[in-house]
Protein backbone atom coordinates (compact mmCIF):
# COMPACT_ATOMS: atom_id res chain seq x y z
CA UNK A 1 0.00 0.00 0.00
CA UNK A 2 1.17 3.80 -0.76
CA UNK A 3 2.57 5.52 1.60
CA UNK A 4 1.90 9.37 1.78
CA UNK A 5 5.74 9.84 1.05
CA UNK A 6 5.35 7.46 -1.67
CA UNK A 7 2.18 9.33 -3.16
CA UNK A 8 4.00 12.85 -2.96
CA UNK A 9 6.85 11.66 -4.88
CA UNK A 10 5.23 10.00 -7.46
CA UNK A 11 2.93 13.40 -7.29
CA UNK A 12 5.94 15.47 -7.92
CA UNK A 13 6.92 13.18 -10.66
CA UNK A 14 4.02 13.79 -12.67
CA UNK A 15 4.34 17.46 -12.24
CA UNK A 16 7.56 17.65 -13.57
CA UNK A 17 6.95 15.42 -16.19
CA UNK A 18 4.01 17.84 -16.84
CA UNK A 19 6.01 20.65 -16.71
CA UNK A 20 8.59 19.65 -18.85
CA UNK A 21 5.83 18.60 -21.88
CA UNK A 22 4.37 22.26 -20.92
CA UNK A 23 7.75 23.47 -22.07
CA UNK A 24 7.57 22.14 -25.04
CA UNK A 25 4.35 23.45 -25.70
CA UNK A 26 5.49 26.83 -24.90
CA UNK A 27 8.61 26.51 -27.48
CA UNK A 28 6.06 25.37 -30.18
CA UNK A 29 3.09 27.74 -29.66
CA UNK A 30 4.94 30.51 -28.90
CA UNK A 31 7.68 29.92 -31.97
CA UNK A 32 10.52 30.59 -29.13
CA UNK A 33 14.23 30.23 -30.89
CA UNK A 34 15.47 27.40 -29.17
CA UNK A 35 19.97 27.54 -29.11
CA UNK A 36 20.53 23.91 -27.91
CA UNK A 37 18.47 20.83 -27.64
CA UNK A 38 15.17 21.32 -27.21
CA UNK A 39 14.65 18.14 -24.88
CA UNK A 40 17.25 20.53 -22.48
CA UNK A 41 15.26 23.70 -22.53
CA UNK A 42 12.08 22.31 -21.50
CA UNK A 43 13.86 20.38 -18.56
CA UNK A 44 14.76 24.01 -17.74
CA UNK A 45 11.32 25.12 -17.87
CA UNK A 46 10.27 22.37 -15.63
CA UNK A 47 12.62 23.21 -12.79
CA UNK A 48 11.94 26.93 -13.12
CA UNK A 49 8.01 25.96 -12.88
CA UNK A 50 9.10 24.32 -9.93
CA UNK A 51 10.56 27.39 -8.18
CA UNK A 52 8.25 30.19 -9.27
CA UNK A 53 4.87 28.38 -8.61
CA UNK A 54 5.60 26.62 -5.42
CA UNK A 55 5.97 28.00 -1.69
CA UNK A 56 9.41 27.48 -0.87
CA UNK A 57 9.04 24.73 1.58
CA UNK A 58 7.25 22.77 -0.85
CA UNK A 59 8.85 23.65 -4.11
CA UNK A 60 11.70 21.85 -2.21
CA UNK A 61 10.13 19.05 -1.16
CA UNK A 62 9.36 18.51 -5.10
CA UNK A 63 13.31 19.35 -5.91
CA UNK A 64 14.24 16.56 -4.04
CA UNK A 65 11.64 14.14 -5.33
CA UNK A 66 12.32 15.15 -9.02
CA UNK A 67 15.54 15.11 -9.01
CA UNK A 68 15.67 11.95 -7.26
CA UNK A 69 13.09 10.30 -9.60
CA UNK A 70 16.11 11.19 -12.20
CA UNK A 71 18.67 9.26 -10.07
CA UNK A 72 16.18 6.16 -9.95
CA UNK A 73 15.63 6.31 -13.45
CA UNK A 74 19.15 6.12 -13.57
CA UNK A 75 19.86 3.34 -11.30
CA UNK A 76 16.98 1.09 -13.14
CA UNK A 77 18.78 1.00 -16.46
CA UNK A 78 22.00 0.62 -14.86
CA UNK A 79 22.53 -2.37 -16.68
CA UNK A 80 21.75 -0.95 -20.02
CA UNK A 81 24.30 0.87 -22.21
CA UNK A 82 23.56 4.84 -21.40
CA UNK A 83 21.82 5.99 -24.66
CA UNK A 84 23.73 8.76 -26.44
CA UNK A 85 22.39 8.95 -29.49
CA UNK A 86 18.94 9.93 -27.28
CA UNK A 87 17.91 13.74 -27.47
CA UNK A 88 17.23 13.88 -23.58
CA UNK A 89 20.45 13.80 -21.68
CA UNK A 90 21.55 10.85 -19.51
CA UNK A 91 19.25 10.49 -16.04
CA UNK A 92 22.46 11.68 -14.26
CA UNK A 93 23.08 14.30 -15.98
CA UNK A 94 19.11 15.62 -15.72
CA UNK A 95 19.77 14.85 -12.16
CA UNK A 96 22.60 17.18 -11.20
CA UNK A 97 20.90 19.80 -13.97
CA UNK A 98 18.22 19.69 -11.70
CA UNK A 99 20.01 20.23 -8.49
CA UNK A 100 22.34 22.99 -9.94
CA UNK A 101 18.94 25.10 -10.91
CA UNK A 102 16.98 24.92 -8.22
CA UNK A 103 20.16 25.22 -5.98
CA UNK A 104 21.03 28.25 -8.20
CA UNK A 105 17.65 29.98 -7.27
CA UNK A 106 18.23 30.92 -3.98
CA UNK A 107 21.81 29.46 -2.42
CA UNK A 108 21.39 30.82 0.46
CA UNK A 109 18.69 28.81 2.09
CA UNK A 110 19.32 25.96 -0.47
CA UNK A 111 23.17 24.47 0.36
CA UNK A 112 21.68 22.12 2.44
CA UNK A 113 20.01 20.43 -0.67
CA UNK A 114 22.90 21.11 -2.62
CA UNK A 115 24.95 19.22 -0.04
CA UNK A 116 22.39 16.10 0.29
CA UNK A 117 22.22 16.05 -3.30
CA UNK A 118 26.18 15.64 -3.28
CA UNK A 119 26.51 18.17 -5.76
CA UNK A 120 30.15 18.99 -6.57
CA UNK A 121 31.79 22.00 -5.59
CA UNK A 122 33.16 22.34 -9.06
CA UNK A 123 29.45 22.55 -10.54
CA UNK A 124 27.88 24.84 -7.53
CA UNK A 125 29.71 27.61 -7.96
CA UNK A 126 28.19 27.81 -11.47
CA UNK A 127 24.70 27.69 -10.33
CA UNK A 128 23.53 30.94 -9.88
CA UNK A 129 24.76 32.18 -13.13
CA UNK A 130 22.87 28.96 -14.18
CA UNK A 131 19.42 29.92 -12.86
CA UNK A 132 20.01 33.79 -14.06
CA UNK A 133 20.38 32.65 -17.44
CA UNK A 134 17.45 30.10 -17.16
CA UNK A 135 15.29 32.79 -15.16
CA UNK A 136 16.28 36.02 -18.33
CA UNK A 137 15.49 33.37 -20.97
CA UNK A 138 11.87 32.17 -19.76
CA UNK A 139 10.84 34.77 -17.80
CA UNK A 140 10.23 36.79 -20.36
CA UNK A 141 7.67 33.37 -22.17
CA UNK A 142 6.14 33.58 -18.56
CA UNK A 143 5.60 36.90 -18.01
CA UNK A 144 3.74 37.00 -21.59
CA UNK A 145 1.66 34.17 -20.94
CA UNK A 146 0.47 36.29 -17.75
CA UNK A 147 -1.29 39.04 -19.76
CA UNK A 148 -3.96 36.47 -20.61
CA UNK A 149 -5.06 34.56 -24.08
CA UNK A 150 -6.63 30.88 -24.49
CA UNK A 151 -6.67 28.39 -21.73
CA UNK A 152 -5.83 24.82 -21.57
CA UNK A 153 -8.21 22.31 -22.21
CA UNK A 154 -8.37 19.13 -19.76
CA UNK A 155 -9.24 16.10 -20.61
CA UNK A 156 -9.56 12.75 -19.04
CA UNK A 157 -9.88 9.53 -20.70
CA UNK A 158 -10.06 7.47 -17.39
CA UNK A 159 -11.87 9.63 -14.70
CA UNK A 160 -10.77 9.58 -11.14
CA UNK A 161 -7.26 8.30 -11.80
CA UNK A 162 -4.39 9.52 -9.44
CA UNK A 163 -2.84 11.26 -12.48
CA UNK A 164 -5.75 12.38 -13.81
CA UNK A 165 -6.66 14.37 -10.62
CA UNK A 166 -3.43 15.94 -10.08
CA UNK A 167 -3.07 16.97 -13.68
CA UNK A 168 -6.88 18.40 -13.82
CA UNK A 169 -6.18 20.65 -10.77
CA UNK A 170 -2.88 21.93 -12.10
CA UNK A 171 -4.27 22.93 -15.44
CA UNK A 172 -7.38 24.93 -13.76
CA UNK A 173 -4.34 26.43 -11.23
CA UNK A 174 -2.31 27.59 -14.25
CA UNK A 175 -5.22 28.82 -15.74
CA UNK A 176 -6.34 31.40 -13.36
CA UNK A 177 -2.47 32.69 -14.06
CA UNK A 178 -1.48 31.91 -17.96
CA UNK A 179 -3.01 32.41 -21.45
CA UNK A 180 -1.69 30.74 -24.45
CA UNK A 181 -1.38 32.05 -28.08
CA UNK A 182 -3.81 29.46 -28.79
CA UNK A 183 -5.80 26.48 -27.03
CA UNK A 184 -3.29 23.67 -25.76
CA UNK A 185 -5.10 20.94 -25.00
CA UNK A 186 -4.19 18.44 -22.03
CA UNK A 187 -5.07 15.12 -21.78
CA UNK A 188 -4.70 11.71 -19.34
CA UNK A 189 -5.24 8.70 -20.74
CA UNK A 190 -3.67 4.86 -21.41
CA UNK A 191 -0.71 4.59 -23.73
CA UNK A 192 0.46 1.10 -23.50
CA UNK A 193 3.79 2.74 -21.84
CA UNK A 194 4.85 4.66 -19.15
CA UNK A 195 5.60 8.08 -20.89
CA UNK A 196 4.36 11.48 -21.63
CA UNK A 197 4.67 13.77 -25.05
CA UNK A 198 3.86 16.75 -26.73
CA UNK A 199 2.03 16.04 -30.19
CA UNK A 200 2.35 19.53 -31.83
CA UNK A 201 0.18 18.74 -34.73
CA UNK A 202 -2.83 19.73 -32.41
CA UNK A 203 -0.87 21.39 -29.65
CA UNK A 204 -1.73 18.66 -27.25
CA UNK A 205 0.22 17.14 -24.23
CA UNK A 206 -0.63 13.50 -23.17
CA UNK A 207 0.20 12.66 -19.49
CA UNK A 208 0.51 8.36 -19.89
CA UNK A 209 -1.51 6.87 -16.93
CA UNK A 210 1.23 3.91 -17.16
CA UNK A 211 3.80 6.69 -15.44
CA UNK A 212 2.33 6.57 -12.10
CA UNK A 213 3.19 2.72 -11.73
CA UNK A 214 6.32 3.23 -13.09
CA UNK A 215 7.12 6.30 -11.10
CA UNK A 216 5.55 4.00 -8.19
CA UNK A 217 8.45 0.84 -8.99
CA UNK A 218 11.27 3.91 -9.03
CA UNK A 219 10.52 5.18 -5.31
CA UNK A 220 9.92 1.47 -3.92
CA UNK A 221 13.40 0.94 -5.83
CA UNK A 222 15.00 3.65 -4.50
CA UNK A 223 13.61 2.82 -0.85
CA UNK A 224 14.43 -0.80 -0.43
Amino acid sequence: MADEAEDAFVEANILGIFYHELGHALIDVMQMPVFGQEEDAADVASILLIDQLFEPESGLDMAYDVANGFWAEAVANAEYPVPYWDTHGPDEQRFYNTVCLFYGGDPDTRDDFAEDMELPEERAEYCVEEYELAADSWGAVFDELSEGGEPMLFTAEVAGSFTAGIIEAEVEALNADFGFLSTVQVITGECDEANAFYDPSDQSIIMCEEFEDHLRMLYRMLES
